[in-house]
């Protein structure tokens, strides 16, 4: 049987590396997206030029009854098996200074990364537990950890990521499954495009942005029997940021 690992919003940037990561180290990948499938597909596509294996199974993170149907399709066509890995790395920016954020703004941005959290992580949790084994990394950020303006909601969400991996892991830790929570600063990928990187490099000590495969290096280790000790743990890959 083969071992599965979940990895949302792996269509593009830091989803995708961990995605192509995860898959050399021998997992097949349930690649998650909500609407770019030509992405998706590109990305399973490259997995397996790789030698790899990967499904696709599109939702939105941000709709419970989505999540639940995709999930529950996904346990009915394998039967006896179930999902050892999750990364909850979807997300979304929606930037801007407090006093002018609408509400739409705020509770996409929360929304997106909380309800996602919730119904992946509920839904995937029994099998883990069952099992005894499990392994969940969520991708939150330097944001949430020290916060940066212009990124209330942003900060908000992903902090509210980063307190649920410390309490969940004490749940479950018993059960030998570890959550943890890995917090990137600024990565070059498309959600950063729109970032003037020549200014925001002199913030950072390591004078540079991060590389999405550096990310997926630091999952993959959480997800193997070499990090079977650590849990509850946010660790920061940010070039010295936070």
């Amino acid at each position: 049987m083969s071992t599965y690992a979940l990895v949302t919003g792996a269509s593009r940037g830091i989803g995708r590396a961990v995605a192509e990561r995860l898959a050399k180290d021998g997992y097949t990948v349930i690649i998650n997206y909500h609407s770019n499938t030509a992405a998706a597909e590109e990305t399973k596509a490259a997995i397996e030029a790789a030698g790899g294996k990967a499904e696709l199974l599109p939702f939105d993170v941000a709709d419970g009854k989505a999540i639940e149907a995709a999930l529950s399709q996904w346990d009915a066509s394998h039967e006896g098996e179930h999902i050892s890995v999750l990364v909850n790395n979807a997300g979304i920016r929606r930037d801007g200074l407090m006093v002018f954020m609408n509400e739409a703004d705020w509770h996409d941005v929360m929304r997106t990364t909380t309800e996602g959290l919730y119904y992946i992580t509920h839904h995937v949790l029994s099998g883990m537990l069952r099992a005894r084994k499990g392994r969940i990394v969520n991708i939150a950020s330097i944001s949430g950890v020290s916060g940066l303006p212009g990124q209330t909601n942003y900060s908000a969400a992903k902090a509210a990521l980063i307190g649920a991996t410390k309490a969940l892991s004490k749940e479950v830790a018993a059960r030998k499954v570890t959550v943890n929570a890995v917090a990137p600063g600024f990565i070059a990928t498309d959600m950063t495009a729109d970032l003037d990187e020549g200014e925001l490099k002199k913030t950072i000590p390591a004078g540079r942005f991060g590389k999405p495969e550096e990310v997926a290096a630091l999952v993959s280790f959480l997800c193997s029997e070499e990090a079977a000790y650590i849990t509850g743990q946010v660790i920061a890959i940010a070039g010295g940021m936070g």
